[in-house]
């Protein structure tokens, strides 16, 4: 049974095996960010605490980057989707947090939300071909392709950062306060 906080993030299980907790720890993550992005219009998506020029709409696009460059290209090597086929990332390395200025508060939600969807299904489909020791069909330049173990740890840290962030950036607009 899942259980869901005042929030609708769901706990993760506290006495779950470990693909359950990684998975639910991942979820729990993923909801934080959505509620700290709910309900805000462009410009509470594009607000800023100087010095930094990070944004919670830049967020969730490098947040959906995240997901599809882990789950998608690395895990199962498949080739970049739109939006990411076109991007000059050697002209401008952080072109998902710039890019998103221009994305409307819609836009921002579904490409995250769909890159979320992807990537359940993506390691849905790892667990089943091989559970979490199966190694990504990418490698790096010295030839060490990681687990999906370590992808998924890699994606709760990931979020875990931003989700610090997104606290921070929340309050900033509008007072929302909490975890």
């Amino acid at each position: 049974m899942i259980h869901l906080d005042e929030q609708g993030r769901p706990h993760p299980p506290s006495a779950g095996d470990e693909t359950a907790t990684l998975l639910g720890f991942l979820e729990f993550q993923r909801a934080t960010l959505a509620w700290k992005c709910a309900g805000l219009d462009g410009p509470g998506l594009g607000a800023t605490l100087p010095p930094s020029s990070i944004t919670l709409g830049g967020m969730l696009k490098h947040l959906a980057f995240v997901e599809d460059w882990w789950c998608s290209r690395w895990l199962h090597g498949r080739d970049p989707e739109p939006p990411w086929d076109t991007v000059d990332w050697d002209g401008d390395p952080d072109w998902d947090w710039h890019s998103a200025a221009a994305d409307t508060p819609e836009q921002l939600h579904t490409l995250w939300r769909d890159a979320v969807a992807r990537s359940r299904a993506l390691v849905t489909e790892a667990l089943a071909d091989g559970g979490l020791e199966q190694l990504a069909r990418r490698s790096s330049s010295s030839g060490e392709a990681p687990s999906l173990r370590w992808i998924l740890f890699h994606l709760v840290e990931e979020y875990a950062r931003h989700v610090g962030h997104a606290d921070l950036l929340r309050e900033s607009v509008d007072g929302m306060k909490g975890e």
